[in-house]
C-alpha cells in the first residue's frame, strides 16, 4: 500500500514527537519523510533525534 501513494507524507518532528517510540509509530503510520526544524533547538537535541530517525 505505502508504494502506491502518489502523495508523501511529511511530518515535523519536535519535542512531542521526538522519542524513538513516537517515531517508530510515525512511521508505521505511514510517514515518508521527517523534518526537524533547525530554528529552535540545541544542536545537540537535533543530533539525538536524527539518530533516532536513522
Amino acid at each position: 500500500m505505502r508504494n502506491n501513494r502518489r502523495s508523501k507524507i511529511v511530518a515535523t518532528v519536535g519535542p512531542a514527537s521526538s522519542s524513538p517510540d513516537m517515531l517508530r509509530s510515525l512511521f508505521l503510520a505511514g510517514v515518508d519523510t521527517f523534518r526537524l526544524n533547525f530554528s529552535h533547538g540545541a544542536r545537540a537535541d537535533h543530533a539525538e533525534v536524527y539518530r533516532n530517525i536513522r
